[in-house]
């Protein structure tokens, strides 16, 4: 049985990947002890999160410290508002704090809540302004002075929002309702086998896992020397989920395809094995030199002194011999056994994705990448199964369409569509909802179909011999008159 998913745990543990959430900036970090992490411009230490729930706001204190705030909000909404704000004029004199006075209140320990009840008192055109205008004032105040951080768990729609916000270029322009999309176009669903070539920090592999639930298998394709999964250890996914995420190169593609692809070279590999050749005889060496150096250190100390009592000469050779064990020698040969080691699981992990790939049948294909999708998505399909679909991300519309042209002429799918998302947010408040004025221009668009299975040209002409039978030879009677 699969562990619980990343959305299972309730309390916040050390080691566990949380997202910060101050209004509508996030961060991911990891909770790590006495470790200071920088969050808008400022430090903070997460030691107090560990054992409280998800979801739960904390107040910013001294040193950096988080405290839970209480659910217990007073409210600093006046009784009294004006009618319009015709009569109100932004002079900058209507504050009777200074940037002093604020500055000095938060010396003396004053909490963020009561600096705005102190901003709101002192302000001499408050009141004249409208109801709404006052909330607004009053939101625009708590941003800037109240510390509030909320930790939540992660999740696909809190990644994909935070890396669209934050670094848009490094998941290719994805936004988290192309993502959405993607993942129900693809059926990705738990129990199945699923291809993923992204190069978006691994942020669609990281949603095909979460979705997927530890149950099935993946295969990443990446190019290079490794896979980025940057944004796919944000999840915080049990070990288990990585037992069933295999990996395979691109520049072995190719070989995969034509059948003469082997696991036994690795690119780097000979070059690596004659690094660890030459520092295992090396270390050999010095490590044969080590006795020399003791015998050394101990003639050396029975010249010097011949009164020494035997319990300083054991400590004398035991010092001695820490010394030769933690020499560089040593520790070159552990990394070069690590090395190897690391580069024999890579090769059987390989060897893996490689006979799951041959099996050729695959139950979904997902494709987004900086790449021109043309070549790739031609020969993916080649390892999904009939029936099964298939998406192509991109943030232009051309390479698609030469995509899309290609498998119209090659054949072997249908109900292809290219379309292209679009999102529009709206605000949702008593009296003034309205769509929001600032939106996303695009989001990129979608290729996706449905393989099917091709007949060979034996079953085609099998087919038309039986469509067209032969006709019977009919027998013409001789007329004898």
């Amino acid at each position: 049985m699969a562990e619980p998913g990343p959305g299972c745990g309730q309390l916040i543990s050390e080691g566990d990947y949380v997202v910060l959430k101050r209004e509508d900036v996030f961060k991911a970090v990891q909770v790590q002890r006495r470790k200071k992490v920088i969050f808008e411009k400022q430090w903070i230490f997460l030691d107090n999160a560990i054992g409280k729930n998800y979801g739960t706001m904390f107040e910013i204190t001294g040193g950096g410290n988080l405290q839970p705030k209480s659910n217990i909000v007073a409210s600093a909404e006046p009784k009294e508002a004006g009618a319009d704000n015709r009569n109100i004029v932004d002079d900058g004199k209507s504050q009777k704090l200074t940037r002093e006075d604020i500055e000095a209140l938060k010396e003396k320990g004053i909490k963020g809540q009561e600096i705005v009840q102190q901003l709101i008192e002192n302000s001499t055109t408050f009141r004249d302004k409208t109801e709404f205008a006052q909330e607004k004032y009053i939101k625009k105040k708590k941003k800037k002075y109240e510390a509030n951080i909320t930790i939540l768990k992660p999740s696909t729609r809190i990644l994909a929002i935070m890396y669209y916000a934050r670094e848009p270029g490094k998941i290719c322009q994805l936004r988290y309702d192309t993502l959405a999309q993607m993942l129900t176009l693809g059926n990705i669903r738990a129990g199945s086998k699923v291809i993923v070539m992204e190069t978006c920090t691994g942020l669609v592999l990281g949603s095909v896992m979460e979705r997927m639930g530890g149950y099935g298998s993946v295969i990443q394709m990446y190019s290079g020397s490794g896979p980025n999964r940057a944004a796919t250890d944000c999840f915080g996914f049990p070990r288990s989920f990585y037992e069933q995420l295999y990996e395979f190169p691109l520049d072995k593609l190719e070989a995969l395809v034509a059948g003469t692809y082997t696991s036994k070279v690795i690119p780097g590999e000979v070059n690596t094995e004659k690094t660890a050749e030459e520092s295992s005889r090396s270390d050999n060496e010095k490590q044969d030199a080590a006795p020399e150096v003791v015998g050394d250190c101990l003639a050396e100390e029975s010249e010097e002194s011949m009164d020494t009592s035997p319990p300083e000469k054991k400590e004398a050779v035991k010092g001695c011999g820490e010394v030769s064990k933690n020499h560089k020698g040593g520790q070159n040969l552990d990394k070069a056994i690590e090395k190897k080691r690391k580069q024999e699981e890579r090769r059987k992990r390989e060897a893996e994705a490689a006979k799951l790939l041959q099996e050729r049948n695959a139950d979904g294909l997902i494709l987004a990448s900086r790449f021109h999708p043309s070549p790739l998505l031609l020969k993916l399909l080649e390892f999904v199964a009939p029936s099964r679909p298939f998406v192509v991300y991109c943030l232009y519309r051309e390479p698609l369409l030469e995509c899309y042209t290609k498998l119209r002429e090659k054949g072997g799918v249908l109900n292809l569509n290219l379309s292209e998302t679009w999102l529009r947010n709206y605000q949702v408040l008593p009296n003034r909802s309205h769509p929001k004025l600032v939106m996303s221009s695009g989001a990129g668009y979608l290729l996706y179909g449905i393989t099917v299975a091709k007949d060979s040209p034996k079953d085609t002409t099998r087919h038309e011999k039986s469509e067209e039978p032969a006709a019977k030879k009919q027998k013409v009677s001789e007329d004898k008159s």
